[in-house]
C-alpha cells in the first residue's frame, strides 16, 4: 500500500543538545532521511591553542557536563604522550576508578531517565516516578553512588580539579576507598533489579548490519588506551585515527560526519560489547544473556541494554580496584615537572558514548601549539542517518505517529551528545 509520510521534528527531546528529524516519504517511496544538527559551533580546539600545557584538561573537561572524566583523561593521555610521562600504578588504578564511576554515572542516567520513558509511554521522567517510583528511586541512588565516586577521586562530581599530568594533586584516603567499596557491594541488588526491570520491557526489533569500532585491550575491556579495532577487521595504533575517522563536511550538520570501510560506522556501549565481549566481567556477560544479546548484536536500539550490560562491568570493575588500592594502601606522589621539551601526542578513551580522541602539539614553552579533538557522537551521525533510511521503509504502514516514536527512540538509542560533537563553521568571504 502506498504511504506519505512528512515527520519534522524540532527538536528531539531527551537528548543533549539540538538536533531535528526529518522524513519525507510520497507514494510509498523514501525522499528524504536526515538528522539535522543545528547546534551553534564550539571551538574548544582554538581555545586551547597557546594555553598552558597543564590548563588543557580543565578546559576540555567542559566540553560535555556529563564525560567530563573522560574529556579530562582523553586530554591528559595526549599531554602525556606528547612529553613523555610515565603513569605509576597507583595512578592507573585511580583513573580506571573514576572512570567507572563515570560509566556508571551517564549510563543510569541514559537508561532509566532518557530511554525508560518511552518504554512506559510516558514524557519525562518526572510522570515516570508515578508510574515505576521504585525504579527512578533505583537510578537517583544508582547516581548518587556514581557521583560520590567521581568526587572523592576527581575532587568533584563534574570537571574533576584533581587529575593532573602524571597523577592526581589530592588523593583518597583508604577509608573513603573502602566506604565506597561498600556501597558498591550494595549496588549489586540494584543491577540485578535493572536487569529483570529491563529485559521485561519490548525492544525494537530493527537490525542492520554496520561496522564497529572500539579500542581493545589484549586482556581487559578497554576505557582508557588501547589500539583502535573494528570488527570488520583491523587494529591500528590511535595515532593513526584520521585515517579511521575521515572527519568531512554534510550541508544539513554543524558537527562532521565520519566514515572507515562502510559508508558509516558506530561507536560506544554497542560497539565495545561487540568488539571486546570477551574482556566483560561474568556478571556483565550473564547479565547480556537475561538481556538476549550476543557478539556481534546489529540492534542499534539495544546500544541501551549494552550501557545496562556495562553498568554490571563497571560495578565488579570498580569493587576489584577498590580491593587492590586498600591492598595496596595509598601512598603519597611527586608532581611531574617539565623538562623544558615539548612534543606531540593523542590520547584516547572510551567514554559513555564511545572513541574520544584528543591530539595536542606542544611547543618547548610547554605552551599548546595545535588541538584536534574528534567527539563520538560525530562519528555516529552517518550511522544514525543510515539506520533511519533502513528503518522508514520497514514501518512506513503503520502510520506518522509510530514512526515518529520509532525514529525518536532511534536516535535516543544513540545517546547522542550533540553539543559536544559541533566543531566547525564554514565561514564565506564576500
Amino acid at each position: 500500500m502506498a504511504q506519505n509520510l512528512h515527520i519534522d521534528i524540532h527538536h528531539i527531546t531527551r537528548v543533549e543538545g539540538h538536533g531535528n528529524i526529518v522524513v519525507n516519504a510520497k507514494n510509498g517511496v523514501l525522499e528524504e532521511c536526515r538528522l539535522d544538527i543545528v547546534e551553534t559551533p564550539r571551538f574548544f580546539e582554538a581555545l586551547l591553542r597557546g594555553r598552558p600545557y597543564t590548563e588543557a584538561s580543565h578546559i576540555t573537561s567542559r566540553i560535555c557536563g556529563i564525560c567530563a572524566v573522560g574529556h579530562a583523561t582523553a586530554s591528559l593521555r595526549a599531554t602525556e604522550h606528547a612529553l613523555g610521562v610515565a603513569l605509576s600504578e597507583q595512578t592507573r588504578l585511580l583513573r580506571d576508578l573514576i572512570f567507572f564511576g563515570e560509566m556508571l554515572d551517564s549510563h543510569v542516567l541514559h537508561t532509566y531517565m532518557l530511554i525508560a520513558p518511552d518504554f512506559f509511554g510516558v514524557g519525562s521522567v518526572i510522570p515516570l516516578a508515578q508510574v515505576a517510583a521504585n525504579a527512578v528511586l533505583r537510578a537517583l541512588r544508582v547516581k548518587k553512588l556514581a557521583g560520590d565516586l567521581c568526587a572523592v577521586i576527581g575532587g568533584r562530581h563534574t570537571h574533576p580539579i584533581a587529575m593532573t599530568v602524571g597523577g592526581f594533586t589530592h588523593l583518597p584516603t583508604v577509608e573513603e576507598i573502602k566506604a565506597l567499596r561498600e556501597r558498591l557491594i550494595l549496588a549489586r541488588k540494584d543491577m540485578d533489579d535493572t536487569i529483570t526491570l529491563f529485559k521485561t520491557l519490548p525492544w525494537p526489533r530493527f537490525k542492520r548490519e554496520t561496522e564497529y569500532i572500539a579500542l581493545s585491550k589484549p586482556n581487559e575491556y578497554a576505557f582508557i588506551d588501547g589500539a583502535i579495532t573494528s570488527t570488520d577487521g583491523g587494529s591500528w595504533d590511535v595515532t593513526d585515527y584520521k585515517t579511521i575517522t575521515n572527519e568531512h563536511l554534510v550541508q544539513h550538520s554543524s558537527s562532521k560526519h565520519t566514515k572507515h570501510k562502510r559508508e558509516a560506522y558506530m561507536v560506544g556501549a554497542l560497539a565495545r560489547f561487540n568488539v571486546n565481549y570477551n574482556f566483560l566481567h561474568p556478571k556483565a556477560k550473564a547479565a547480556a544473556q537475561e538481556l538476549g544479546m550476543k557478539p556481534v548484536c546489529t540492534n542499534p536500539y539495544f546500544n541501551s541494554a549494552a550501557q545496562i550490560v556495562e553498568m554490571v562491568h563497571s560495578v565488579e570493575g570498580a569493587i576489584t580496584v577498590c580491593d587492590e588500592l586498600i591492598a595496596r594502601g595509598i601512598k603519597p606522589e611527586k608532581p611531574y615537572t617539565f623538562s623544558g621539551k615539548g612534543g606531540a601526542g593523542v590520547g584516547a578513551c572510551e567514554v559513555p558514548r564511545g572513541t574520544l580522541y584528543h591530539d595536542y602539539e606542544i611547543g618547548d614553552d610547554g605552551r599548546i601549539v595545535n588541538a584536534n579533538c574528534i567527539i563520538p557522537t560525530g562519528q555516529n551521525l552517518a550511522n544514525i542517518e543510515a539506520d533511519m533510511r533502513a528503518l522508514v521503509p520497514q514501518i512506513l504502514d503503520q502510520g506518522q505517529d509510530k514512526v515518529t516514536l520509532a525514529l525518536e527512540m532511534l536516535v535516543r538509542a544513540y545517546d547522542p551528545c550533540i553539543s559536544c560533537s559541533v566543531h566547525f563553521l564554514s565561514v564565506k568571504f564576500v
